[in-house]
């Protein structure tokens, strides 16, 4: 027999790259971890991993093993959901997602589901998009709210059932003397007209390159633009980059989803032409689990959250 507790630690080992990281992601110790692995090793009769230099890597049967793996925890998935279609709702819902995600569409579907489920106990963690996934993947969160980047899985990952949940532009964000700024008030709306990606390839921009998914989407902007973005200031929390931007030392592309502080002399100025840099939102939960209750409910929320947002 097999057990799919151990297949899973694999899965995560493959996603995830080390027993290390591995053993991070699913809260037990490297050790524990490599016996995991050795156990199911034995269960099947093959080897798993091979070690090249300190490191280990997968073998062939790994890889076949993980083939498998993936028909048989979504069927699993979807025995449990079927198993829980007809219940009341309630349990544990943990969701996770990205800043902006959190608080204009996690916050009022949360807030949704208490007021209709007061029996299910709902969790909400911020996360960078590809941490997400890893949650899923180890069971630690059922439902994500991500920005598809290059270290995301594709959108047919055979793991994960992922689908556009809301499309969110981002505007150019500058100081309110800035020469794009002229027509725009202040802190709101900017030049009606807008300006193009392209005419701002010459400026500072302020934005954190490491463990920030926004960096990536900045960098495929501007990529679509015609130009590679002179990062100047390494800041990733939006209301320490509006009080950069505010005193002059950049600007930076600001999602719609989020607010410009009131207090920061700073405008807003619409991006036009094309490429016109939007964000898209995905809703990810583990292939087959969709169909459960309770994720089923969250996802219904937050596709509400979404339904009730400006414009």
């Amino acid at each position: 027999m097999i057990d799919l507790r151990r297949v899973q630690v694999l899965r995560v080992l493959a996603d995830r790259g080390t027993v290390t990281a591995t053993a991070e992601a699913l809260h037990l110790t490297p050790s524990a971890v490599s016996q995991q692995i050795r156990l199911l090793a034995d269960d099947l009769g093959v080897e798993l991993l091979e070690r090249t230099g300190r490191n280990v890597r997968l073998t062939v049967a790994a890889h076949a093993l993980l083939r498998h793996a993936d028909a048989l925890h979504e069927q699993w998935e979807r025995a449990r959901a079927e198993l829980a279609v007809g219940s009341r709702v309630t349990g544990t819902l943990r969701l996770c997602g990205v800043s902006s995600a959190v608080a204009a569409l996690m916050a009022p579907a949360v807030a949704r589901l208490r007021r209709d489920f007061p029996e299910l106990d709902v969790h909400v963690a911020e996360e960078e998009s590809e941490d997400c996934f890893t949650l899923l993947l180890a069971g630690q969160a059922d439902i994500a709210v991500v920005l598809p980047t290059a270290g995301t899985p594709p959108v047919d990952d055979a793991r994960f059932d992922q689908h556009v949940l809301h499309e969110d532009p981002q505007d150019l964000l500058v100081w309110r003397g800035h020469p794009f700024a002229e027509g725009g008030g202040g802190g709101g709306g900017g030049d009606v007209d807008g300006v193009r990606l392209s005419d701002a390839a010459a400026e500072n921009w302020i934005v954190k390159p490491r463990h920030n998914d926004t960096y990536d989407l900045l960098l495929a902007a501007c990529s679509a633009a015609g130009f590679t973005p002179r990062v100047t200031h390494h800041v990733k929390e939006w209301f320490a980059v509006s009080a950069l931007v505010a005193e002059g030392f950049g600007v930076c592309l600001l999602p719609r989803l989020v607010p410009v502080p009131g207090e920061h002399p700073v405008v807003r100025v619409p991006v036009r032409g094309n490429p016109r840099p939007v964000r898209k939102f995905l809703c990810c939960v583990r292939r087959g689990s969709g169909s459960h209750p309770a994720l089923a409910e969250g996802v219904r929320a937050l596709r509400a959250a979404v339904g009730r947002l400006p414009g």
